[in-house]
This record gives C-alpha cells, structure tokens and sequence, in this order.
C-alpha cells in the first residue's frame, strides 16, 4: 500500500471533486473554466458599466472609456488568464510527478 493518494481522474465530477476530503481529486481543472468564464462576463459588464457612466457623465469621458476600455479589458483578461494557466500548470505538474513516482 502506497502512502501516496492516487492521482485525479480526469471524469470526477465537480461536486465528487470538490467534496473529496481525501484530496485524491482535483477540483482546479474544473474551476479555471468556470472562473474564466465568469471574469470574462464580469469584466464586460463593467466595462459596460464605466461606458454609461461614462457617457452619463459627459460626451469626453464616455469617448475615453469606448477607446481606453477594450485594451484594458484586454490587459486584464490577459492577466486572469495567465493566472489562472498558473495554478492549473501547478496542478497538472503535481498529476505528472504523482504519476512518475515509484509506488511501493
């Protein structure tokens, strides 16, 4: 018997991955999808936000958040992204040596 939990399946499902208390399942390569999904919707719908607010304000600022807004919603989805490809390379990197590891 190995001391070494068995790596994650591939085919858990988030609720059996998320409510594995042995920590045998990971649950990050479901949640980055999620979680990427979710930034995207957030981010345009402030940027939405800032663009009426911005007209609301006056014709000047509502012009600089049309221009200045969709590169840095760009700037930021960019930096959720590689965030994100961060911690599911350290996951995936973990499966990998898991399965490397010599098991007694």
């Amino acid at each position: 018997m190995s001391s070494v939990p068995e790596p994650a399946q591939e085919g858990a499902g988030f609720f059996t991955a998320l409510f594995d208390f042995s920590f045998n399942n990971f649950v990050t390569p479901i949640l980055v999808r999620i979680v990427y999904v979710l930034a995207t919707v957030a981010l345009g719908a402030m940027w939405l936000v800032f663009l009426i607010a911005g007209f609301a304000s006056s014709l000047a600022s509502g012009l600089v958040v049309l221009v200045l807004g969709p590169i840095l919603l760009v700037i930021y989805l960019a930096i959720v992204r590689m965030t994100l490809e961060f911690y599911l390379s350290v996951v995936r990197m973990s499966q990998d040596i898991h399965k490397r590891l010599p098991h007694a």
